[in-house]
């Protein structure tokens, strides 16, 4: 019964404290740590006399809990034998225990003592760990007890047990790999000697086709400075490196506005050496950016009149990438290379049976693809195809036309082809063949190439690659003949230019300076302008009433001739509103008041806005007239202003007229009819006002009469219908004067006092139709 007792019911000290003859509990150990020959060598390495180490933080830490975790060998009493405890409970000698006491030993010194006792400890040390290890063993293959496995104190212990023996384990092996690393390493060996750096690279060194290395332009010069042999192959390949940058330089920097500066550089450059290079270049650009291309066929064109070589050299490449990118239907390659012929067309470089060649082969099977090329093809040349072969252009439309007619083709392609149609019954307007800025080349003086599509043609692509030249220095001097011919009127000019020069210097640096100083820097993109529309337009957004937007709108600085704009965007603020705001009128007014300047302009938008009436809504037209007729109503502007309107069924449309119909019922409702009428029969205006009051013929009397009777103004109209009354008698007394003067025989007067009888009869009888009318 006391052996089936589980040690969870014993008391807690009986796990703290062991006795001596029980095995002490050690964590387990691997195999290669706990082998015989460990043991053996950490025997003899603590019996040996020599000094060991001062014992690492790591090594007390494990001893100190070696001491907790193995039981000590009980302590000597002080009265007990000193034999006793001498290997560890070893018998006396004599086999009596009981009997006679042996005498004592030699007493040592203290030193020789401690080491005794320190070795002894060791050997019992040792004689324990052998001993746990064979226990630990046997318990290995035996069963736990349940109350074993549920005691949590004993799984903490035996975790922190591991772990410093882990811990120990890991020193031991982190100092018997070093000992052995140091047993087997051998002397250290001298360092070697860093390896020299890579020569560098030569011309003939450089890889690759196109160079394959960035050499920056300063170490260019610098390396064809130093080649002291100017016809060696190392400076030819220097020199073609620096062509070829300067060729692909000029031909991705050049536009329309810049291309008369680009072709006197581009000359200037070796181009009968280069042409493969210039061709090369012009292609890969083109297809980069084919919106240029017109730019590309001109800076061709130009070049072909002075090297006719270079551009058959470069029709034959375009052609031979049209005829591949077909075979392989590359799309986007064929319309770029089916544009620079176009273009090239158009330019008078290739001939217009190229074209028409081009257009017999894509619609000869036509397919979707096929017939959107074509119709982008004839847009770009279609121009000048009509004015050089205007039978094969008309053939072309025929094909386009069956091909229409068939249906086999997409939808969205037959639109394209009706487009076609389109533009030239419009004559190709928005597709011109050369634009007025690209025009450089007289058609004299153009060589024109004729190629076919089905001859076999040479793209001499060697020419992209370099090639030493035996008669380099030859060839260099040719060009540079050749270059002054070309350029020679510029050269010739400035070489006197250089001869002059020092006879001019002073003047010149002189006008540099007056020019310097009066030269002043504009903006031509209207960013400044742009802004104070926007300030003034927050501004007057953000005010409560028109003084303060008055105030803060003066506070703005405009520079002389600004004031227009201020004018302009208060008018476009009022015309934006959905009703009229009498803010803008009085904003207006304010102005007015203020400067002249301000008043004039409003004078020149009130002409402006007028004219273009017809452009307005009927909203923003309702906003405008009510702001001119505040303005009007209160001084704030001219009234000769409305000279500018003439009230004619001729001069008006209907916008005009419901302009004219909310300008004075405005007027009428600021002023009164009274008033109005006073202004208007101002004798010092009426040479302002014939014009809505037209006295020149019955017929646009009668249109003023009836246009302002219609919109209830009939008042302001009074003195004009007196005038339409007397308006015979006018006639008659303006004709006696006249008839007397000129009226020598009585026939004559008879006849003019008939035919004023009959104009007056004529009067009557109009006035009776109108009163009719009117009833």
């Amino acid at each position: 019964m006391a052996a089936s007792v589980s040690p969870a019911a014993s008391p807690p000290r009986r796990h703290r404290h062991r006795h001596d003859d029980s095995p002490p509990r050690r964590r387990r150990r691997r195999h290669d740590d706990d082998s015989p020959r460990h043991r053996r060598d950490d025997r003899k390495r603590r019996a040996s006399p020599s000094p060991s180490p001062s014992p690492s933080p790591s090594d007390r830490d494990a001893d100190r809990h070696r001491g907790k975790s193995r039981a000590s060998p009980p302590r000597r009493p002080r009265d007990s034998d000193p034999a006793e405890s001498n290997g560890g409970g070893a018998p006396k000698p004599g086999g009596d225990n009981g009997g006679d006491r042996s005498p004592r030993r030699a007493r040592v010194p203290d030193a020789d003592a401690e080491e005794g006792g320190r070795r002894r400890r060791r050997r019992s040390t040792d004689s324990d760990d052998e001993r746990g290890d064979r226990d630990r063993h046997r318990r290995r293959h035996r069963r736990r007890s349940p109350s074993s496995e549920s005691s949590d104190g004993g799984r903490s212990r035996r975790h922190r047990r591991d772990e410093s023996s882990r811990r120990q384990r890991d020193e031991r092996r982190r100092d018997r790999g070093g000992r052995e690393e140091h047993r087997r390493s051998p002397d250290r060996k001298e360092p070697t000697p860093p390896l020299p750096p890579p020569p560098p690279l030569l011309p003939e060194m450089i890889p690759g086709r196109t160079g394959g290395i960035y050499i920056p332009p300063f170490r260019m010069a610098q390396m064809m400075r130093e080649v002291e042999d100017k016809s060696s192959p190392e400076y030819q390949r220097l020199s073609w490196d620096a062509l070829k940058k300067s060729i692909n330089g000029l031909v991705n920097k050049v536009n329309a506005t810049n291309i008369k500066n680009i072709v006197p550089e581009l000359f200037a450059e070796n181009l009968v050496r280069g042409r493969g290079l210039f061709c090369q270049s012009c292609i890969k650009s083109q297809m980069a950016s084919p919106g240029f291309t017109d730019v590309f066929a001109a800076l061709v064109a130009v070049v072909n009149t002075k090297f006719p070589e270079i551009g058959r050299l470069l029709l034959v490449r375009v052609v031979l990438q049209l005829k591949r990118a077909y075979k392989r239907n590359d799309k986007p390659q064929l319309l770029a290379a089916t544009k620079f012929i176009a273009h090239l067309v158009n330019q008078v470089v290739a001939h217009e049976l190229v074209a028409l060649e081009l257009l017999t082969v894509l619609l000869e099977n036509p397919t979707d693809d096929s017939v959107e090329v074509a119709v982008g093809f004839v847009k770009e040349c279609g121009a000048m195809l009509q004015d050089l072969s205007p039978q094969g252009l008309h053939a072309i439309f025929e094909r386009f036309r069956g091909i229409l007619h068939e249906g086999e083709i997409d939808k969205r392609v037959q639109f394209l082809i009706e487009g076609l149609f389109a533009i030239r019954k419009a004559k190709f307007q928005g597709f011109p063949a050369i634009r007025p800025e690209l025009d450089l080349v007289e058609q004299e003086d153009q060589f024109t190439h004729e190629i076919s599509l089905e001859d076999e043609l040479d793209p001499e692509t060697n020419l992209n690659v370099f090639r030493a030249n035996p008669n380099f220095a030859e060839d260099e001097k040719a060009y540079e003949n050749l270059k002054r011919s070309i350029l020679g009127a510029e050269s010739s000019d400035d070489e006197e230019g250089s001869d002059d020069a020092s006879d001019e210097d002073a003047e010149e640096e002189s006008d540099d300076e007056e020019d310097e100083e009066q030269m002043e820097i504009r903006d031509q993109t209207e960013t400044n302008l742009i802004n104070l529309r926007r300030t003034i337009y927050l501004t007057i957004m953000s005010s409560v009433d028109f003084e303060e937007a008055g105030h803060k709108l003066l506070k703005i600085k405009l520079e002389p001739g600004q004031e227009m704009e201020l004018c302009i965007m208060l008018l476009e603020c009022c015309s934006q509103e959905r009703t009229y705001l009498r803010y803008y009128g009085l904003l207006g007014q304010r102005f007015c008041m203020i400067n002249k300047v301000y008043q004039e302009n409003f004078e020149k938008c009130f002409v402006q806005q007028y004219s273009m009436i017809h452009r307005l809504e009927t909203n923003k037209l309702r906003n405008v007239a009510k702001f001119f007729a505040h303005l009007l109503g209160t001084d704030a502007l001219p009234w000769h202003v409305l000279a500018y309107i003439r009230l004619t069924e001729e001069d008006t449309t209907s916008s005009s007229r419901i302009f004219i119909k909310i300008l004075f019922q405005e007027l009428s409702e600021h002023l009164g009819i009274r008033l109005l009428n006073e202004k208007l029969n101002d004798p010092n205006m009426q040479d302002s006002f014939d014009s809505i009051f037209p006295k020149d013929h019955p017929k646009n009397t009668r249109f003023s009469i009836n246009f302002f009777t219609s919109i209830g103004l009939g008042g302001i109209t009074e003195t004009l219908r007196e005038y339409l009354k007397n308006m015979p008698r006018l006639i008659m007394q303006q004709q006696k004067p006249a008839s007397s003067e000129s009226g020598s025989s009585d026939s004559g007067s008879a006849s003019d006092s008939s035919s004023s009888e009959s104009e007056s009869s004529s009067d009557e009888s109009e006035k009776k139709r109108s009163k009719r009318r009117k009833r």
